[in-house]
């Protein structure tokens, strides 16, 4: 990474202060925290969705790259011992690969394992080179990091992504996940799809779980990682304890 490459994945726009919080995903039936997601946060408990809109266009990898770089200081502060889930936006992947190398660079240094950050693709926007993503992730892959499509079934993160590049990991969409089981064509949907990630050898995680009804129906289907309100709620600064007794 170039020196003026760091300068700027440590400057965003002045008015963008941010922290970061982390939400686990866990492994229900083993009672294990499988990976902790890390989430901007405004320095007033603002979401993502309004830190994000407070960054211009033209310092949005810079801003991406500074909370990125944030999450791996932070989890490595706290004694993180699972993987690390940090948010790309997949057109970042495919104009400039950095995102990996400071990822990696910035683990290095906090002498936090490189293996086990996870890249989720955020479906925030449409995925303008299909080919160069996935061979993206796939020149990187030696380094031995987790790969996940996030949001699966809402805006543009579709089949048409999936059959592009196939991660380790899909997630859910907590659209198709909410009261699943009370809604035969959820129900029907999920099972189809848990067929399909099956045969290419994908884990799911169910987002957004809110009650145990939920998480056995999915678990019926085959879902093994969960992440939600219902376990945990997303916490600055810490690492949020598991209620594993709520399912």
């Amino acid at each position: 990474m170039t020196t003026q490459t760091a300068a700027n994945a440590r400057s965003p726009e002045p008015d963008s202060g941010f922290v970061m919080a982390f939400q686990p995903i866990v492994d229900f039936e083993r009672r294990e925290i499988f990976a902790h997601e890390a989430l901007v946060r405004g320095t007033s408990g603002e979401g993502a969705i309004e830190v994000l809109s407070r960054v211009s266009p033209r310092h949005r990898f810079a801003f991406h790259e500074a909370c990125r770089i944030k999450a791996i200081e932070s989890a490595s502060a706290l004694g993180m011992q699972t993987r690390l889930s940090l948010n790309v936006w997949p057109n970042d992947i495919t104009e400039r690969i950095d995102c990996f190398h400071t990822a990696m660079d910035t683990a290095r240094r906090c002498n936090f394992p490189v293996h086990r950050l996870m890249f989720e693709i955020a479906e925030c926007e449409h995925v303008a080179d299909l080919p160069a993503l996935a061979a993206a992730f796939r020149a990187h892959k030696a380094y031995g990091f987790t790969s996940a499509i996030d949001d699966f079934g809402a805006a543009y993160a579709g089949f048409e992504l999936l059959a592009g590049f196939q991660p380790d990991l899909v997630k859910i969409d907590m659209g198709l996940v909410r009261n699943i089981h009370t809604d035969p064509v959820r129900l029907s949907i999920v099972k189809g799809f848990v067929g399909t990630c099956a045969e290419l050898d994908i884990r799911l995680v169910a987002e957004g779980v809110e009650s145990s009804e939920e998480v056995h129906a999915l678990q019926a289907l085959g879902v093994g990682l969960f992440q939600g309100f219902l376990f945990a709620k997303p916490a600055v600064a810490m690492l949020p304890p598991v209620a594993w007794d709520a399912a």
